[in-house]
């Protein structure tokens, strides 16, 4: 069916009680996000109600801050790079090759997502410290056997290597769920018809695969963007015992070990970041502004997967092998150092014990703790990515102009540290009209504002493959926005919503950087708990506290990626000229 696009546009921009709603939703989002961020940015730059531009010039005139930006950009450039090839190359093998292993190539990639980061960072100081770390005390004997001495080594997770090889095990989940999602909802027909053409897997995955998943890919790549550089837990372990110097790190520093707090350097240094991302948002839009991505049409998308052959089990192997790298290793650190109750270089195997766990199950406020970061986690995922959806559909019907700007109003406020963020919902939401100081729903607004880049980025992904013939068979067939995007869209977009729902409610639930400033004795969550576990240096406690959250998350993640792959393989598109 021909699509006239100058039409749909019209259509859809035309005044109805849903367009009316989804535009207040936008701009209600996009309020939230810059209300709090102006009331903490504005004070540093405005003295006596005239502009001062001191911050920039101190920012400017940090002594080291060339070695700051090099180091930042080369580790979230080199781990955003390889999480990129990571992802989708397990995401390639789980859905369009037989090396699939069931609901558990599903769930692999994610495990080490599970874990907070800064329980996994701890995991891995456990692991490859270079003297007492547990991997190294089980190496050196066995190089010992063939005659490679060692005092020390030979793995030290304190170096550029280790601080990229963690940061990138944290983010290949958010592109293995973001390009799964993309791979379901595109044709695996025109694979195989590339296939039976006569060209070879690398030609049909240059050729055709990888241009039908672009929107995801693009939306993949500004997660790791965000991710990267604003991700403080892994470098405040890994990197401060070294020379490599961390923007987020630095911020932090700066705001909260610092007396008084230099607020106006730490923005200055972030609005540093808020350049780079601006730059990769408009590469994404450009991305997602061509109807050449559109992978879903009037056809239903089929799943039909490549045999490897010979190489099966090597894939399968793989596969397996990172699970073992990422996940069993750290986790299991954990583990045994919660059974010891105290980390040292000598496991005395026979005096492995529960006490850790029985201390953390009967403290009354890590109970509370944990109750509140789940139902946080399943309403701030529910709600972000409902609103997301919806604000997704009017900015790709909206074309450039307001659609664009309430799009960066959303995205752009939490480029920023999210403690600074924090800082300003504690000006705006905590005293008169509000007082939401110290209650549960201040962290659901903040954690719903800070996180709906994740949200709007996955969404953008999703409704960027639907093609526009579906929504103008609808209008044809009489139905206004409001059922259109009820009926026909939101079940097409449905996997990567499931996707994105999965990211924010492990994020949300795990999250510290602004549960540091939010969260008190009246309304606890984990990440604070985590925060007051681990400046108490309790090891044995932080590991059964995180193991506990892990094995609470993936009793929500698994269904939810279970049913979502359940209806991948059972939902259709309606028939173009069926009435939705």
């Amino acid at each position: 069916m021909a699509v006239n696009v100058p039409r749909v546009r019209a259509w859809a921009s035309g005044l109805t009680p849903f367009t009316l709603l989804a535009t207040v939703l936008a701009v209600g989002l996009g309020l939230l996000a810059v209300y709090p961020l102006a009331l903490v940015v504005t004070r540093p730059f405005i003295t006596d109600g005239r502009v001062d531009l001191t911050p920039v010039r101190d920012t400017l005139a940090q002594p080291d801050l060339d070695t700051l930006l090099w180091h930042t950009a080369v580790v979230v450039g080199a781990s955003g790079l390889a999480a990129l090839v990571v992802g989708a190359g397990l995401a390639w093998l789980n859905e369009r090759t037989d090396a699939r292993l069931g609901l558990a190539t599903d769930i692999v990639p994610l495990v080490p997502f599970l874990l907070p980061p800064i329980a996994g960072a701890v995991g891995w100081a456990l692991l490859g410290s270079e003297r007492s770390g547990y991997l190294n005390l089980a190496l050196r004997p066995l190089l010992g056997a063939v005659g490679i001495d060692l005092d020390q080594g030979p793995i030290n997770i304190h170096s550029w290597y280790g601080l990229i090889f963690v940061y990138t095990i944290y983010q290949v989940p958010f592109v293995f769920m973001i390009v799964s999602a993309g791979l379901r909802n595109t044709d695996a027909g025109m694979e195989e018809q590339s296939r039976i053409c006569g060209a070879g897997p690398l030609t049909t995955l240059r050729r055709i695969s990888l241009p039908a998943v672009r929107p995801s890919l693009g939306a993949a790549g500004l997660l790791m963007v965000w991710l990267g550089f604003g991700l403080f837990s892994v470098p405040t372990i890994l990197a401060t015992q070294t020379d490599i110097d961390i923007l987020s790190v630095r911020v932090v520093q700066l705001l909260s070990f610092t007396y008084p707090p230099e607020t106006g350097v730490a923005i200055g240094l972030n609005l540093i970041v808020m350049l780079v991302v601006t730059a990769v948002w408009y590469l994404q839009t450009r991305i997602l502004r061509s109807d050449r991505n559109s992978g879903i049409g009037g056809k239903g998308a089929r799943t039909r997967p490549l045999r490897l052959g010979r190489w099966r089990p090597l894939a399968r192997l793989a596969v397996l092998g990172y699970l073992a790298l990422t996940s069993i290793l750290p986790l299991g650190a954990l583990v045994l150092v919660s059974l010891s109750g105290y980390w040292s270089s000598s496991v005395d195997f026979g005096a492995l014990n529960l006490d850790a766990f029985r201390r953390t199950l009967s403290d009354v406020t890590t109970q509370e703790a944990l109750v509140n970061s789940l139902l946080l986690g399943v309403a701030g995922a529910t709600i972000g990515m409902l609103a997301a959806a919806v604000v997704s559909m009017l900015v790709r019907r909206s074309g450039r102009g307001a659609g664009l700007l309430v799009d960066a109003a959303i995205k752009f406020p939490p480029t920023l540290s999210h403690l600074v963020i924090a800082v300003g919902f504690v000006l705006a939401f905590s005293g008169a009209p509000f007082y939401m100081g110290g209650t549960l729903w201040i962290l659901l607004l903040a954690y719903v504002s800070l996180h709906m880049p994740q949200a709007t980025t996955a969404s953008d992904a999703a409704i960027s493959q639907i093609g526009a013939e579906l929504t103008e068979a609808s209008r044809l067939s009489g139905a206004g926005p409001g059922r259109t995007f009820r009926r026909v869209t939101l079940p097409l977009m449905m996997p990567g919503l499931l996707a994105g729902w999965a990211l924010l409610f492990v994020t949300i639930a795990g999250d510290i950087s602004a549960s540091a400033i939010l969260a008190g004795t009246g309304n606890e969550v984990v990440g604070f708990r985590i925060l007051e576990v681990f400046a108490s240096g309790d090891y044995a406690m932080l590991g059964s506290l995180s193991i506990m959250l892990a094995g609470a998350t993936a009793l929500v993640v698994v269904p939810v990626t279970w049913y979502a792959r359940r209806r991948t393989r059972t939902g259709t598109p309606p028939p173009p000229g069926g009435r939705p």
